[in-house]
């Protein structure tokens, strides 16, 4: 820094980071992962924990760094223990944004995945001058937001978010309200204002509605329906951010890392956006997916699957729920995948296939008449990442790809990964990415991670024979 109140702009400051980043889930983090490196910007996402100082001495010149967390899923005093830690570790690195990377549906709840919550808990640490929430991302996901109201595309029809066919009836954090003022208000006590549309078709603009919102509000909600509105609102942010001697506090979707920031950072000289750091990769014969997602994409997904050479297996989610059951699960799914792979064909072990799989209801059932803590999602995906790391073990595969935001969550963990980078494109929000890991077996395994309704850019329905690929060329 060069003095008590701004950050230097020095050339010796070139290394200095300009973005550090919490994700929510993990497919969440490898989205936000992914917009920054088709911008060029040279990124990692560090999985359990912050990085330590060790951590960025190995990977160094780094542009921007993660942690794909899980705090989606977790109740208020589960995000706590979480992010109290993580949010003072990210402070320490001296970046002048902290952004907490939400899904771009916003959904959440006042008991789980509470956006409020973290909002409270990061300005303990930050004391943020105004919490900015930016919500839209035109591109890839299709996620308007227009006088505070979310909108998100499914099947090419536009919807706002509490008449959106998924959201509105999400199992767990289903979206009943449009206006994300009034879904925050029941998740934190702080005043919430707008910048809408009317406001952003200048920076100047932006700055002072921003400034008089923040005058009376704590956090403020901005609208944004293009690249152009983001590109705005990114420019805004950077020249607050850049001038302050604390890191500035937001929240939002993957579009501050596909669009907005990158929009700044570009202009300043800091990046070079035509330098992309990910291609498509070679083909490998055989892939392992391991599918917990419900969602009518994936369920589509392992159709396609079915029918183009992949075996596909169900996983006997009751069993592995259960404690006394689940060791002899795992292993009869392990067998059956590598028996596969053993004969040249790729798998898919899947846990449902679309939401009105009846496994679903009965595995639910079932897990609430056992004596057990944590949630059902928590003890699958766990369960889930020790038949993918076991059957990787056992076949050395080169590559696969985990589907399910909370299963890529809760899975991943159990390969050892210390830290992802994005290579290859292929869906938005959902590339391919190399595992930096602690443990020889896994490191430099590619590995896919989507959330449910991810499908690649061309055919939903194709994902993981893309993945299979090596990605589809960047458009």
């Amino acid at each position: 820094m060069t003095d008590e109140t701004t950050r230097s702009t020095d050339d010796d400051t070139d290394d200095d980071l300009l973005l550090a980043f919490y994700g929510d889930d993990f497919t969440g983090s490898t989205d936000a992962l992914e917009g920054l490196a088709d911008n060029g910007v040279r990124a990692l996402l560090f999985v359990d924990d912050p990085p330590t100082p060790a951590d960025l001495e190995r990977f160094e010149d780094l542009d921007a760094l993660g942690v794909a967390g899980a705090s989606r899923s977790m109740t208020p005093t589960e995000m706590t223990d979480e992010l109290e830690p993580t949010f003072e570790a990210l402070g320490e690195l001296d970046a002048p944004i902290v952004h907490y990377k939400v899904c771009s549906t916003f959904d959440s709840a006042p008991d789980v995945g509470s956006i409020g919550r973290a909002i409270d808990l990061a300005q303990a640490q930050y004391d943020s001058p105004v919490v900015p929430v930016s919500q839209g991302t035109e591109v890839p996901h299709g996620r308007y937001v227009a006088f505070s109201n979310l909108f998100a595309v499914q099947d090419g029809e536009t919807y706002r978010i509490d008449r959106h066919p998924t959201m509105r009836d999400h199992p767990v954090t289903p979206m009943r309200e449009g206006d994300l003022r009034e879904h925050l208000a029941e998740q934190t006590d702080r005043s919430i204002g707008r910048v809408d549309v009317t406001d952003l078709d200048s920076v100047a603009a932006a700055d002072a509605a921003l400034a008089d919102a923040s005058e009376d509000s704590e956090i403020v909600v901005l609208d944004a329906l293009d690249t152009d509105q983001l590109g705005v609102i990114g420019r805004v942010l950077w020249d607050r951010a850049s001038a302050a001697s604390d890191p500035l506090f937001m929240v939002g979707s993957s579009g501050v890392e596909h669009h907005s920031l990158v929009h700044a950072w570009a202009e300043d000289g800091l990046i070079d956006r035509d330098e992309r750091l990910y291609r498509k990769r070679d083909p490998v014969d055989t892939l392992l997916v391991v599918a917990g997602s419900a969602s009518s994409t994936t369920a589509a997904q392992i159709d396609w699957a079915s029918e183009h050479g992949f075996r596909d297996v169900r996983l006997e989610t009751e069993a592995l729920v259960d404690p006394d059951a689940a060791a002899e699960a795992r292993a009869t799914a392990v067998t059956a995948a590598v028996d596969a792979i053993e004969d040249d064909e790729s798998v898919v072990l899947y846990s449902a296939r679309g939401p009105d799989d009846p496994a679903l209801a009965r595995t639910r059932e079932h897990y609430g008449s056992l004596d057990v803590e944590g949630s059902l999602e928590a003890r699958l995906g766990r369960e889930q990442g020790a038949i993918l790391r076991e059957t990787l073990a056992r076949t050395g595969l080169p590559r696969a790809c985990v589907a399910g935001g909370d299963t890529s969550s809760h899975a991943t963990p159990q390969l050892d990964v210390r830290a992802l980078e994005a290579i290859a494109p292929v869906g938005p929000g959902a590339p391919l990415c190399r595992v930096h890991a602690d443990e020889s077996t896994f490191d430099g395994l590619e590995l896919a991670l989507k959330g449910g309704q991810i499908g690649t850019r061309n055919d939903a329905a194709d994902y993981f024979g893309a993945v299979r690929d090596g990605g589809v060329a960047n458009q």
